[in-house]
């Protein structure tokens, strides 16, 4: 049985590890307030990005088809861009994602498909160079900020994160170059703070789809339909991986935040309990020094 000097030491202890879980609650929360912000006020912005795409990829059907973001091609190597967090200790975040694109990827390869990946995030790249399909790129570090040159950061934001360019650039190329027949994104969508789902969507090949609003019938571009096409589908491409990544920076403060509360409130249950042990081993304690006094009280009248 345990002492009381040894609880005493176990309650130190986990009152401790309660300080450290508290404070880093506060900290998630506040960025969690803030990725929170962040991925509500671009989400109109990507949502009408696609619209758009999808009328200009409609209006003109000769010019729409030698676009090679939107070449259908007959899939046999898929690319899979993985997004998941550098840090745990965000509850099963990243497992629930990691799990979710292993079960995908095993069903492509069922089919007969070759998978490869490019992976942002230390804990999905981990895992991948473990147990997953060849990684053709990874990034990490990425910041809870990132940039692009489409959505503008402050400058403060942008020394401490990354801007989204390199890694949209290397899946655009390496469709476009025929490397990949599709490109799917695979990232933690945002809902609540207690709601985070994992998602995996195409990207690429990018299919048009019916615009909510009904637009103007035609439009004259300058300097011709082809090149203002051709910029589109490569920004709105862009967007699409930057609002995944800020979905995926608010899931994972969101998570953390609710991770390090449950670890709080359960340190203070065990504290609690740690309490009561040490109350009855120090009530025992004295109720043993109490007969061993009476005893020899005892023992000297007789």
């Amino acid at each position: 049985m345990a002492t009381e000097r040894d609880i005493k030491r176990r309650i130190r202890s986990v009152k401790n590890i309660a300080q450290v879980t508290r404070a880093m609650e506060a900290v998630s929360a506040s960025k969690m307030r803030r990725a929170q912000a962040q991925v509500q006020a671009t989400r109109p912005y990507a949502r009408k990005a696609r619209e758009v795409l999808s009328f200009l990829a409609r209006l003109r059907a000769t010019e729409a088809g030698g676009q090679p973001l939107l070449q259908q091609r007959e899939v046999q190597h898929i690319c899979l861009l993985l997004i998941t967090a550098d840090r745990g200790l965000a509850g099963g975040l990243n497992s629930n994602m990691i799990r979710a694109a292993a079960r995908r990827i095993h069903e492509w390869q069922d089919e007969g498909k070759e998978v490869t990946l490019v992976t942002v995030g230390r804990k999905g790249r981990d895992w991948m160079r473990r147990y997953g399909p060849e990684i053709r790129a990874e990034f990490i570090n990425i910041g809870d900020q990132p940039g692009s040159a489409y959505i503008g950061k402050s400058s403060a934001a942008a020394s401490h994160s990354m801007s989204v360019a390199p890694i949209a650039r290397i899946v655009i190329e390496d469709f476009a170059g025929g490397r990949f027949d599709a490109v799917y994104l695979g990232y933690t969508r945002f809902i609540n703070t207690v709601i985070q789902t994992p998602t995996i969507e195409q990207l690429l090949p990018i299919i048009p789809e019916e615009a909510e609003v009904k637009m103007a019938a035609d439009y004259i571009f300058e300097p011709d339909a082809p090149t203002v096409l051709g910029q589109v589908l490569y920004s709105f491409t862009e967007v699409e991986v930057l609002q995944a990544l800020y979905e995926a920076i608010a899931s994972e403060h969101s998570a953390r935040m609710v991770a390090m509360r449950n670890a709080t409130d359960a340190a203070n249950e065990l504290i609690d309990d740690l309490t009561l042990t040490y109350n009855k081993a120090r009530q025992a304690g004295i109720t043993m020094a109490l007969l061993d006094i009476a005893g020899a009280a005892n023992a000297v009248q007789q």
